[in-house]
């Protein structure tokens, strides 16, 4: 029986703003398994990359609750949290987030130097996803050095070798060509085979249709959407 890595009940996100208060959901109910993957879909300001800044501990619910993993986020501290986020959560950003005055190599493997990981198994977990990434031959070569895939393969190799289970990304294809989107999107369907649970935010249609399923926001409501598979 799948494991459910995240579950969320009665949620609703609202801000207040100058002409009142803005609810982007509300009253969301959903499970997810681990080796899913799910689309999020919908208009622009819907509020997709909310949810992943929910679903990363990087905001707060107005209600409601997301358990992760099993534990209640609304009962942790702040440092409970950022240990939450470095053992079970990887976030990818549609702008890689890579630190520019850092190499491939170093970008990569600032996760498990932060986790205070040995050297010797520092070099063998960073040579081995770039090998995977097959970015190995541009190690040494820094973000500008890069091309807009390759780029984003390292932020998603540096996402993903601390090994954690929940894998979020924020329009990971929005700024790449088809071609690289689709190389990518490859990846994912890796992680999926590896049990991990992973949830994107996309405009892109096919992409969105070759997941497990979609949850389509609209108008303060998210809705789960069978995907047709091509």
């Amino acid at each position: 029986m799948s494991k459910i890595h995240i579950e969320i009940s009665n949620l609703k996100k609202s801000f207040e703003h100058l002409s009142g208060s803005i609810t982007l959901f509300k009253n969301f109910n959903v499970k997810i398994k681990e080796g899913e993957l799910v689309a999020l879909v919908g208009p622009s300001g819907s509020g997709k990359s909310s949810l992943l800044h929910l679903l990363a501990l990087l905001d707060e619910p107005t209600k409601g609750k997301i358990i992760l993993n099993n534990i209640d986020i609304n009962k942790l501290t702040n440092n409970d949290k950022d240990e939450m986020r470095r053992k079970n959560i990887s976030i990818i950003f549609q702008d890689n987030n890579l630190l520019t005055d850092f190499t491939a190599i170093e970008n990569i493997k600032m996760p498990l130097i932060i986790k205070n990981e040995r050297k010797e198994i520092i070099k063998k977990k960073t040579d081995q996803i770039l090998k995977e990434m097959r970015i190995f031959d541009r190690s040494n070569h820094f973000p500008n050095q890069l091309s807009g895939g390759e780029q984003q393969r390292v932020a998603i190799a540096r996402a993903l070798i601390s090994g954690t289970n929940i894998i979020l990304a924020d329009e990971p294809t929005g700024n790449l060509d088809y071609r690289t989107s689709k190389e990518i999107f490859s990846f994912f369907m890796k992680l999926k085979k590896l049990k991990k649970t992973i949830i994107f935010a996309t405009h892109n249609r096919e992409l969105a249709n070759r997941a497990d399923y979609k949850l389509f926001i609209s108008d303060g409501n998210i809705k789960r959407v069978d995907a047709r598979h091509k």
